[in-house]
């Protein structure tokens, strides 16, 4: 028992983290492309888990880590932060909200598939209900769409649920920090190499916004929201902690009300306590 709510301490400290992602990544792409912020993220992230890696003195992952590592690598450290950049070119991030509301459901999914974990039938219905709860609050609250912001979000969504999935399996074995630092470390090459071929033509055109949501996407989404996160699933369980991920929207918005001085509607009050009670209801049936 103390290990399932040590799990989802852990997963809530990281969705807290995370739920000012998007935001962030919107301030990003008005003074970096995509490519750019996806790259740039990615090795400020890779530097400091570097560092953290040679410090601490860890064991270097198996061979046999490697693959899997390098799935994490791909879903979380370059699918998920480029198509997401990319949608929301063509998307607000309340839009894009919509799809977070899937994430929960791809993460059960790939849990599933890929980390062996049998929910009941009762997990389903709570994780169905949550998940058409968030996008159609979102919906009720964005009229933009475009059919290219929305693949590019499903395709995110897909990625980051099998990164989520697979980077929680490793981490019951390497830590969750410990996994995050070296898929970064494995993709820095690559990464490294993308950032250079798409530098800013001109410095001085970057505002300040911009910087600070680089800043935010590189150390807290790519590195030290992890470190929660994947401790959250390989502790509490991948379905059952993934649901947390519901929470993530709502969290956003009000980060918004209390910093930004933006209205909270009393129907972002009601749905948040339904998808409260899908998230106890998921949590018991897991």
């Amino acid at each position: 028992m103390q290990r399932n709510t040590d799990g989802w301490g852990s997963g809530m400290l990281g969705v807290v983290i995370f739920s000012g992602s998007l935001p962030a990544t919107r301030l990003a792409v008005e003074g970096f492309t995509p490519l750019f912020l996806t790259s740039a993220r990615a090795v400020i992230a890779a530097m400091l888990g570097a560092a953290l890696l040679w410090g601490l003195r860890q064991k270097r992952p198996e061979r046999g880590d490697l693959l899997a590592l390098a799935v994490v690598a791909l879903g979380v450290v370059i699918g998920f932060p480029l198509l997401t950049a990319l949608a929301l070119k063509h998307v607000t991030a309340a839009h894009s909200i919509v799809f977070i509301g899937l994430l929960p459901l791809a993460t059960a999914l790939f849990g599933v598939l890929r980390g062996g974990e049998r929910p009941r039938p009762a997990f389903w219905l709570f994780s169905v209900i949550g998940a058409a709860a968030v996008a159609g609050f979102a919906l009720s609250r964005s009229a933009e769409a475009s059919l290219k912001g929305d693949l590019l979000m499903v395709a995110a969504v897909v990625l980051c649920g099998l990164g989520y999935a697979e980077g929680a399996k490793l981490s019951r074995r390497l830590g969750g920090w410990q996994v995050i630092s070296w898929a970064l470390v494995l993709a820095l090459p690559a990464m490294a190499a993308l950032a250079v071929a798409t530098l800013p033509a001109r410095w001085d055109d970057i505002g300040a916004p911009a910087w600070a949501g680089l800043a935010y996407v590189s150390v807290f989404s790519m590195l030290i929201g992890f470190v929660f996160w994947y401790r959250g699933l390989a502790l509490g369980g991948i379905a059952s902690v993934g649901q947390l991920q519901l929470l993530q929207p709502f969290l956003g918005l009000l980060l918004a009300g209390l910093l930004l001085h933006e209205p909270i509607a009393w129907t972002m009050v009601a749905v948040t306590g339904l998808v409260v009670l899908c998230v106890a209801g998921a949590r018991r049936y897991a």
